[in-house]
């Protein structure tokens, strides 16, 4: 039991280390078995083999140890999940080779409780005829689930259901785990020498201090130059207002804009109107939008910005149109003069950006030509670089194949010292085998013993608990009669019953309901009237959106008309010059192409040393890709049978 319960511990150890996001699983496997060099050649083997099996069925063994935690194994812990993998890898695939008494040893070198709940989980025939059926035959075929695995499986189970229930009693015979009872230590007091009393110091004299001076009341209170300067800002405040009012009551005539023909009554009445804007009928409205286009939904706060934007922009043009009437000049000249300007400036500005682009061709054909001469020089360094490289590969080769031939001596050496140890080994292992042998029957019958004790007193406690249950399940009236409608009687204010008190709140929540209910309708009165002035505004605001936009298209028009018209080609000296240097400079390149044309045509390639394991290096990788190809489509027909199986 131990010989064998120390190789699931290493197995499991093993797995706790595999990492299936970073290893794979035939690198891991290397490493493992370099690891276990220094165990015997028998339990290396065995350690090996489960640890291969477990990592290649992992998807099986998964379904079975994740649905033991979500249903019966929810109190075990998760650093037990590679233990129930391993049992679990036993059962399906080693029960047979191993023999079933020696997988009762392997199963009783673990905890007897864990080993109980999970064969009693696994060995289950409605789980294994269901579910667990199921979920393998959609990784692998149903006729070799059922041949392979599950009629296997089966035909232990009579022989399995017995070691459950010897589990079963183990766990019952086994006694709890009791403290061992310790003497507690007792404190002792040291032995200290006992200090002498101190001697009552003799009181000093409190010091008299000087009486200080009281705070005078003027840092509490704020300064009077402060209250000076408020009242003279109160007093110029009115004095200015004053002054304004009264200027605004006296203004001349010449101050207020008006029409020629208009009285002084009606200037008034404009006022009053500007303030108002004008009715505006109801129309259907028209919507057009672009194709990128997509009408915004405006809130309250942007449909009053942009209706009171509108508003100002009336006004603005009716005080305009007033001037224009009271005899205001007009900027037609000055307009046509700024735009005469502006069109010299644009033509300086074209000249300008055509040398730019024309000195940074001509700066780009001067870097063509450096970079010719630069590549030239880098041509004759690669050669040069090239040819000391092949020497060195060459030299690297030769040293390789004398170091291969000295490490296979090296290794006929070393597996001829190995064979005489392994003989060794084995003799030794024997012997265990027989003294360990020897120990286990000793160890049954010992704990045959123990669990004849245990039951004895398991028999006695339970006896003692169903007495007390049965005391305890007496019956026992409780309760007290209550009166709802009766008045307590404690004498004070305002007393009542329940009941009464139930009508009272049920009055109190029906007045509340009814002031809930008118403010409600108040509030969605409010609602309707601001609504509707909103879509007053909306109204407006579409009118003049579409004014804008007829007024921003004829300006598109007016604009386009004049870029479409042909202007004269610029003939600035600057430019031509520019131009001719572009010419010169794209005629040496062109020459120096040509000469270089002939001397790097391409002659007889010499053969090169290392050719060969180029070759083979892509050879083995056009053959991965391939692999790796054939991998994909295989796994992409198993998840479509997979689905249409499922369908």
């Amino acid at each position: 039991m131990a010989y064998y319960g120390k190789c699931i511990e290493t197995v499991i150890e093993q797995l706790n280390k595999f990492k299936p996001e970073k290893d794979s699983r035939e690198q891991f496997l290397e490493a493992a078995s370099a690891a276990l060099q220094t165990l015997s050649p028998q339990k290396q083997a065995f350690i090996l083999e489960v640890l291969s099996g477990c990592l290649e069925y992992r998807k099986l063994l998964a379904v079975v140890v994740d649905a033991f935690y979500v249903r019966a194994g929810w109190l075990c812990p998760r650093a037990d999940y590679n233990l129930f993998e391993v049992i679990c890898y036993l059962a399906m695939f080693q029960l047979e080779e191993l023999g079933f008494q020696l997988f009762c040893d392997i199963v009783r070198a673990q905890p007897v409780d864990k080993m109980h709940k999970f064969l009693g989980f696994f060995f289950n025939p409605l789980n294994l005829c269901s579910w667990i059926k199921d979920e393998w035959s959609l990784i692998y075929e149903t006729a070799h689930v059922r041949e392979n695995w599950i009629d296997p499986l089966m035909r232990w189970q009579p022989e399995v259901q017995e070691l459950i229930h010897q589990l079963e009693e183990v766990m019952a015979i086994q006694p709890p785990l009791s403290k061992s009872k310790a003497k507690v230590t007792e404190p002792k007091e040291f032995n200290l020498t006992v200090p002498r009393p101190r001697a009552i110091p003799v009181p000093e004299p409190v010091p008299v201090v000087a009486k200080s001076k009281p705070v005078p009341r003027s840092t509490y209170q704020p300064p009077k130059e402060r209250q000076l300067l408020e009242m003279t800002k109160r007093f110029n405040r009115w004095k200015a207002e004053e002054l304004l009012l009264k200027a605004n009551i006296e203004e001349m005539r010449c101050a207020v804009p008006r029409s020629r023909g208009e009285p002084r009554m009606q200037a008034s009445k404009k006022k009053l109107q500007l303030q108002f804007m004008p009715r505006i009928l109801k129309t259907p409205k028209l919507t057009f939008y672009k194709p990128n286009e997509v009408p915004v939904k405006l809130n309250t706060a942007a449909i009053l910005r942009e209706g009171s934007l509108y508003q100002r922009q009336v006004e603005k043009e009716l005080q305009r149109v007033d001037k224009l009437v009271d005899g205001a000049g007009d900027f037609s000249e000055f307009l046509e003069w700024q735009k005469e300007m502006q069109a010299k400036d644009r033509e300086e500005e074209l000249a300008a950006s055509a040398c730019r682009r024309l000195q940074g061709k001509l700066s780009r054909e001067e870097a063509i030509l450096a970079r010719q001469h630069l590549t030239q020089e880098n041509k004759q360094k690669a050669d040069q670089k090239k040819e000391e490289m092949a020497e060195l590969k060459q030299q690297c080769a030769e040293r390789r194949l004398r170091e291969e031939r000295s490490m296979k001596e090296l290794v006929e050496q070393v597996t001829e010292v190995q064979k005489n140890v392994k003989l060794a080994q084995m003799k030794l292992l024997k012997g265990r085998r027989q003294i360990v042998q020897e120990v286990i029957e000793e160890s049954r019958e010992l704990l045959q013993r123990t669990a004849q004790a245990a039951k004895e007193e398991q028999k006695e406690r339970c006896e003692l608990v169903s007495q007390l249950r049965a005391l305890e399940t007496q019956p026992v009236r409780k309760g007290k009669l209550v009166d709802l409608t009766q008045i307590p009687g404690y004498g004070l204010e305002g007393e009542m019953s329940v009941v009464e008190l139930r009508e009272r709140l049920a009055l109190l929540k029906e007045t509340q309901r009814r002031e809930e209910e008118e403010k409600r309708d108040q509030i969605i009165q409010g609602k309707r009237a601001r609504s509707q002035e909103l879509q007053n505004t909306v109204e407006q605001i579409s009118l003049c959106r579409a004014a804008m936009g007829r007024s921003a298209a004829l300006r598109w028009e007016e604009r386009k008309a004049r870029c479409a018209a042909p202007g004269t080609p610029s003939r600035d000296e600057r430019v031509l010059e520019l131009q001719r240097q572009i010419q010169e400079k794209v005629a040496e390149r062109r020459r120096t192409q040509a000469a270089l044309k002939p001397v790097s045509a391409p002659g007889p390639a010499r053969p090169k040393p290392w050719a060969h394991l180029e070759e083979r290096h892509w050879q083995e990788l056009q053959r991965s890709r391939e692999r790796r190809l054939r991998a994909l489509l295989l796994s992409s027909a198993r998840g479509h049978g997979r689905r249409l199986e499922a369908s």
